[in-house]
């Protein structure tokens, strides 16, 4: 029996020292990116001028006289990435709603298989649909020379969000305890009314984590933007040619050489330090929301006022005792 105990205690040490080596080595990949990052992107952004390199508004990086403005790039990732989110997350929530609290159980397996099947896409072939469905079509409703601009970027990427939306945002709202939406509902909210008031509410740390994913998503984003946007260096308008930070090192990398390599190494560096700003903050007020929750685990609820609908008096007294009382 000693025997046992001792080979289990060893197992046990073995497989913590195990987990704690996989934890370091995902640890040590980050900061091995970062190190590259700085190494390779530091020397054209002190060559080129921090100023003239971010604010700058022309790239042209085989010119004569090249020129490493990055401006057009970091305003069309920002306005390409809140275009998707603005289109995509609203669209990714009620869906994630209706799998998880409206629809009959075979309509939702079917749809979740649909969300596991978009998630399973590869990017290239959302740029290919995108290529011969969504720019044609952008073409001939707004009239435009061409389709291949700012907005057919934004309906794929939208597209391409939604599978991150949905799922983690189905989990989230799954997870709310089913005495919050009896508790509401006993006093008297419609099904609705509790879903937007109540379950929502209680999932947002949920909701905000799909909505970080699909912004990582959406800034990370090259093969499928590069078919559809034009892949020009304009300053961003939403109907003209325009060319992503992605899109611009993934364009230019196989025929770069000197200054011009070292710029998209710098513009690789300045997407990462993007997607860390972007992402990080998020993450950790979802992080401290939660341990707030975990502290009182009732002052995040909506009051019971706001889920009651204004009711006549009835002549009828009703006593109510919460569920939630025990907790």
């Amino acid at each position: 029996m000693e025997k046992i105990k001792k080979t289990a205690r060893w197992m046990e040490r073995a497989m913590n020292l195990l987990f704690l080596v996989c934890g370091l080595l995902t640890m040590l990949f980050v900061v091995l990116i970062t190190i590259f990052l700085l190494i390779s992107g530091i020397p054209a952004i002190r060559d080129i001028g921090l100023g003239d390199f971010l604010f700058g508004k022309v790239w042209a990086s085989t010119s004569a006289k090249p020129s490493y403005g990055i401006l057009p790039f970091i305003l069309t990732s920002v306005y390409g990435t809140l275009g998707a989110i603005l289109i995509g997350v609203p669209i990714g929530l009620l869906c994630a709603i209706f799998l998880a609290k409206m629809s009959p159980k075979k309509v939702s397996s079917a749809v979740r298989n649909v969300v596991d099947l978009l998630a399973g896409i590869p990017s290239v072939v959302y740029g290919l649909v995108g290529m011969i469905i969504i720019v044609p079509c952008v073409r001939e409703i707004f009239h435009l020379p061409d389709g291949a601009n700012l907005f057919s970027a934004i309906l794929v990427l939208a597209v391409m969000i939604l599978p991150s939306v949905i799922s983690v945002s189905e989990t989230a709202i799954g997870a709310v305890p089913k005495e919050y939406e009896e508790a509401s509902l006993a006093l008297g909210a419609t099904k609705t009314e509790t879903v937007f008031k109540v379950v929502v509410p209680a999932a947002k740390s949920g909701i905000v984590t799909a909505v970080v994913l699909g912004i990582g998503r959406a800034v990370g984003e090259a093969m499928a933007v590069m078919m559809v946007a034009g892949n020009v260096a304009n300053m961003p308008e939403l109907f003209g040619s325009v060319r992503f930070l992605t899109t611009a090192v993934a364009s230019e990398m196989s025929y770069s050489s000197g200054l011009q390599r070292q710029a998209l190494f710098s513009i690789a560096l300045v997407l990462f330090l993007f997607i860390m700003a972007t992402t990080v903050p998020c993450r950790s007020a979802v992080s401290s929301s939660f341990r707030s929750r975990l502290a009182s685990p009732i002052s995040h609820l909506p009051s019971a006022a706001a889920c009651m609908p204004e009711l006549e008096p009835v002549g009828l007294y009703v006593t109510f005792i919460s569920p939630c009382s025990s907790i």
